[in-house]
């Protein structure tokens, strides 16, 4: 939708903060030592800030942008008066996941490597090697994942179904590797996927986008909301759909 929300100009800004404490919707943040509008969705468009400002570097334009969510601002208000106090919920907390795909030996003799066993019989047993996470960042669910975190920044988007990792027994090393995950779940979830992957879509640079969903019918949600949301964000991403049965199989 196309209204009235605020800019900001970088040159102008100081970067003294004094907005980001007269916005009472949480909206501007200091990115770099510089204010930032943060979600389009926080800002109003009543301009509380404009005065504040001691350089004039905030100022009013007219355009398309995602509608004042008044429900979203009133959790991230709770969730920053928490978090002030030294309260909380630290499983919110947007970060990076950094694996190391090296197996480190204690003394580099290969008896003393850590293994799993599953006993067939008394005198047989299998080798069963441990499965290692390969998930880069957190939050995931798409409700909670922050539109400008700094790890969509030249990602690869996956959007999976989160019954799909259930299902498919090698979902890390073939779907969550090397990709930055978002799940949901639109038969349960009542919002609509899109308007949050148009934002991220649009505010982020995303190289592409695999989408990851059941059989189901019900899973066809999650796949328009993305179609939809490559296509109001007016970029041009390659991206490809997988389905899977509920018995682990992929879908041709």
């Amino acid at each position: 939708m196309k209204r009235k929300i605020i800019t900001i100009d970088e040159e102008k800004c100081n970067g003294c903060g004094i907005c980001v404490e007269a916005c009472h919707e949480g909206a501007i943040g200091m990115v770099d030592g510089k204010a930032k509008l943060l979600r389009d969705d926080y800002c109003d468009g009543l301009g509380d800030c404009l005065p504040t400002c001691p350089t004039n570097a905030i100022s009013f334009e007219e355009r398309e942008a995602l509608a004042y969510n008044e429900d979203e601002v009133k959790i991230n208000m709770i969730a920053k008066a928490i978090a002030k106090k030294g309260g909380g919920c630290p499983g919110s907390s947007a970060k990076t996941i950094a694996h190391d795909d090296k197996d480190k030996l204690p003394c580099g003799c290969p008896g003393t490597q850590s293994k799993s066993f599953t006993r067939q019989s008394e005198d047989n047993c299998q080798v069963v090697e441990k499965a290692k996470s390969r998930l880069q960042q957190w939050p995931v669910q798409i409700q909670l994942v922050p539109v400008n975190a700094p790890y969509f920044n030249n990602a690869k988007l996956l959007v999976a179904a989160d019954c799909a990792a259930y299902a498919y027994g090698n979902f890390h090393e073939e779907y969550i590797k090397n990709h930055i995950t978002v799940i949901g779940c639109p038969k349960l979830d009542s919002v609509d996927y899109a308007e949050k992957l148009t934002a991220i879509i649009k505010n982020n640079s995303i190289k592409s986008v695999t989408v990851v969903r059941m059989e189901v019918p019900c899973c066809q949600g999650i796949e328009r909301a993305v179609v939809k949301a490559l296509q109001d964000s007016g970029k041009f991403i390659p991206w490809n759909v997988v389905t899977i049965t509920t018995d682990g199989q992929i879908l041709d």
